[in-house]
Order: C-alpha cells, then sequence, then structure tokens
C-alpha cells in the first residue's frame, strides 16, 4: 500500500480513495489516521479480491441501484456493501488480520 496526498485527485466531499495499490488523500494529516487508514484498507482488500477492475464496475453498477433506490447519493454511496463494510469495520484496527474472504457480501442488501 502506498499512501499519496493527491488534494486534487479526490472527489468534492471526500477525503481519500483507494485505488490499488494506492491510497490517495485529500490532506496530509489523514495519512496518522487510524480509523480513515483501515477503512481504505478494507477497500484495498475487497478490490484484491474481486481482481481490480470487477471492483469498480460493481461499485459503480450497485451505487447506481442504490440512487434509484434511495433516490439520494449520500444515502446510496453509504448503502453500498463495500462502504457498509468499510464503514463498520473501520475502528476495528485488527479486522483484516481476521477478515474472511468476501466478507462484504454480507453487507448486500437485497431490499
Amino acid at each position: 500500500m502506498f499512501l499519496i496526498v493527491a488534494k486534487y485527485l479526490i472527489p468534492k466531499g471526500y477525503r481519500g480513495m483507494a485505488l490499488f495499490p494506492f491510497v490517495l488523500v485529500k490532506y496530509d494529516f489523514d495519512k496518522t489516521n487510524g480509523t480513515f487508514v483501515n477503512h481504505e484498507k478494507i477497500h484495498l482488500r475487497q478490490q484484491l479480491e474481486l481482481l481490480i477492475l470487477p471492483f469498480f464496475i460493481w461499485y459503480v453498477l450497485e451505487f447506481l441501484i442504490r440512487l434509484i433506490q434511495y433516490k439520494n447519493k449520500d444515502l446510496a454511496y453509504r448503502n453500498i456493501s463495500f462502504e457498509r463494510e468499510a464503514y463498520t469495520k473501520e475502528t476495528d484496527l485488527n479486522y483484516l488480520k481476521k477478515r474472511s474472504l468476501f466478507q462484504f457480501l454480507h453487507y448486500l442488501k437485497l431490499q
């Protein structure tokens, strides 16, 4: 994992993003924020499990489905299965050591 400060590459309203093998952060201080970095590391693991490109295809498709479902981009984003797992487990700094494969599927809402 490579942590890179890339202020102008991060979309407005977000502080960072994971693009395997990089974690891009908007602010330098986020490089030392354990919870924030753990959240992004969870996304890196998800990306590896799905062989990177399929992760992004799934991410966008699920976002579009959630956008239709919730009619709100913030709610749609928060309810993507990858985000639900990352937000739920971001404070557990040992999570990735014990995480089973494809755990994000447990956060997939089918309704």
